[in-house]
């Protein structure tokens, strides 16, 4: 039977579930991360005006944070979403490359799939890092949870690989395909590779040891030395009288 202060494997994987989903967006997220280059690549397809597309993208992310903040929803992935957009609006203006509106983003995934691996290698998991504070464990994994630093070790090897895969093959058509072929492509692997690196994210860490609520251990110190605090006063009452 397990012991009530020791939360179960099951309560453990839906912790670890609703904290990977919090932290990525869920639907919601992908959909604003999608959305934008669909639309430009569709616009552009029909077209070639990289000046609508390009506009039009924009436009839908803005939309997506007003309606964010309209609803006083998290509005840090829509917020993201609109940085990239409006860097690759810059890029292909000033260029005239359509091709160029997708490069910004390539070239994040690279540094990110880069520093997904740098950081483990460092001893540092990004992926602990991203998820320590969701948790409400910080960085206490590092040296108080050896088990949940060698799950978070196994993500981040996991992000870094898929990413830095997904970006062995934009990047060769991003030079010898056509911005349409490119587009499409990227717009096909922006979910099944995220879906691949969160769900194995899920599987190191629901089989890893549930994590140190820092925050808590926090308050129930605060409490402790009210307590002290209070019985000091006591006594020191009781000694006057």
């Amino acid at each position: 039977m397990t012991s009530p202060d020791k939360p179960s494997p099951d309560d453990t994987k839906a912790a670890t579930e609703a904290a990977l989903f919090e932290a990525f967006g869920g639907v919601r997220g992908m959909v604003e991360t999608v959305l934008p280059g669909l639309l430009f690549v569709t616009i552009y397809t029909i077209n070639k005006d990289l000046h609508l597309s390009a506009i039009a993208a924009l436009g839908v992310s803005l939309a997506l944070v007003a309606v964010r903040l309209i609803r006083r929803d998290t509005v840090k992935h829509a917020f993201s979403g609109v940085f990239g957009v409006a860097f690759g609006v810059v890029f292909a203006l000033m260029t005239g490359n359509a091709k160029d509106f997708y490069l910004p983003g390539m070239l994040y995934t690279l540094g990110l799939g880069i520093a997904y691996i740098v950081t483990t290698l460092a001893g540092v998991p990004l992926i602990g890092l991203v998820l320590g504070p969701v948790f409400k464990e910080n960085l206490s994994w590092r040296t108080r949870n050896p088990g949940r630093k060698k799950a978070y070790a196994k993500a981040s090897w996991a992000w870094g690989l898929i990413l830095l895969a997904k970006c062995a093959i934009l990047f060769p058509l991003y030079w010898w395909a056509d911005t349409t072929q490119l587009g499409w492509v990227l717009v096909t692997l922006k979910i099944p590779p995220f879906l691949l690196a969160v769900y194995l994210t899920w599987v190191f860490l629901a089989k890893a040891p549930p994590p140190i609520d820092v925050f808590a251990e926090m308050e129930a110190e605060e409490a402790a030395e009210k307590a002290r605090k209070a019985a000091a006063a006591s006594n020191a009452t009781h000694t006057e009288a």
